[in-house]
């Protein structure tokens, strides 16, 4: 894993697409940016689409994060729903790919098992407990932005998860004696 991360988590939606960047280094987690895309005005699905498509480009260009990670659709009850939330998905993935970013799809249950320990958490249970762990001071107005946060977080990791710990052990030695010269005798 990389010495910084920067990781954009997306919950595409073509109503309400959450979106959230955070910064990484070590075991040190900031939330940089959290928020949502209200497409509710726009009527137009290929107008919205469009939008995704500039929200996302403009958190690139301005974070310019090292990874991409994306909830993928859930199974629902109405395929025309399903089918309109897979493109509003697509069309972020291929805007991360035009990026040259990795993307990496999670389910929602993953991403909650991840992050609360329950894939079947709610959606307040996730938010309180990001809350908790990153000492965040207010609810955002839309939830999909705490689970774009989730996503992220969730991609954190299983990034942790596939550094070997010989490797964490000895990144974790360097970084304590960097913030620590006083304690290396020569």
């Amino acid at each position: 894993m990389p010495h910084r991360l920067t990781i954009l988590g997306i919950d595409p939606g073509t109503v309400i697409m959450g979106y959230s960047v955070i910064g990484c280094q070590g075991f040190r987690v900031e939330v940089l940016e959290m928020g949502a895309l209200k497409l509710s005005r726009q009527k137009d699905h290929y107008e919205r689409l469009q939008l995704i498509y500039q929200q996302v480009h403009q958190l690139i260009e301005t974070y310019h994060p090292t990874e991409f990670a994306v909830e993928s659709p859930f199974q629902g009850k109405n395929i025309q729903s399903m089918l309109k939330l897979g493109r509003a998905q697509g069309v972020a993935i291929v805007c991360a790919r035009l990026a040259g970013l990795p993307v990496t799809e999670y389910s929602p249950k993953k991403v909650k098992q991840s992050v609360t320990g329950n894939g079947s958490a709610g959606k307040q249970q996730v938010w309180l407990l990001l809350q908790r762990q990153l000492q965040l001071p207010m609810q955002p107005a839309y939830y999909d932005a705490t689970d774009a946060l989730a996503v992220a977080l969730c991609h954190y990791y299983a990034l942790q998860q596939s550094v070997p710990a010989s490797q964490v052990k000895k990144q974790a030695w360097k970084q304590f004696l960097a913030q620590h010269p006083e304690r290396i005798i020569s």
